[in-house]
C-alpha cells in the first residue's frame, strides 16, 4: 500500500516527539502539574490529529483500490487502525 501523506505524518510525529521531550524537561525543572498536564493535553490532541491524517490516507487508498477490485486488504487495514484509535 502506498502512503501518500507519509511525509506529513513524519513531520507531525517529529514535532510531537520534540514536544514530549519538552514536557520531560518541564518535569525535571519542577514545573507545576497544571502546566505539565496542559502540555500533555496538547500532545494528545496532536496524536489524535495525526491519527486522523492516517485514517484519511487509508480511506483515500481504499477508495482508489476499490475501482481496481483490490479493496479487501485496504478495508481490513482501515478497520484495524480505526479499532485501535477508538
Amino acid at each position: 500500500m502506498t502512503h501518500h501523506r507519509l511525509p506529513e505524518i513524519e513531520k507531525r510525529l517529529a514535532r510531537i516527539e520534540g514536544h514530549v521531550r519538552g514536557i520531560r524537561k518541564m518535569c525535571e525543572e519542577g514545573r507545576t502539574y497544571s502546566e505539565i498536564s496542559q502540555q500533555i493535553s496538547a500532545v494528545m490532541s496532536a496524536l489524535e490529529s495525526v491519527t486522523q491524517v492516517i485514517v484519511d490516507d487509508l480511506v483515500e487508498a481504499t477508495i482508489s483500490k476499490a475501482g481496481k477490485g483490490e479493496v479487501r486488504e485496504s478495508v481490513q487495514e482501515l478497520r484495524e487502525v480505526i479499532e485501535k484509535s477508538i
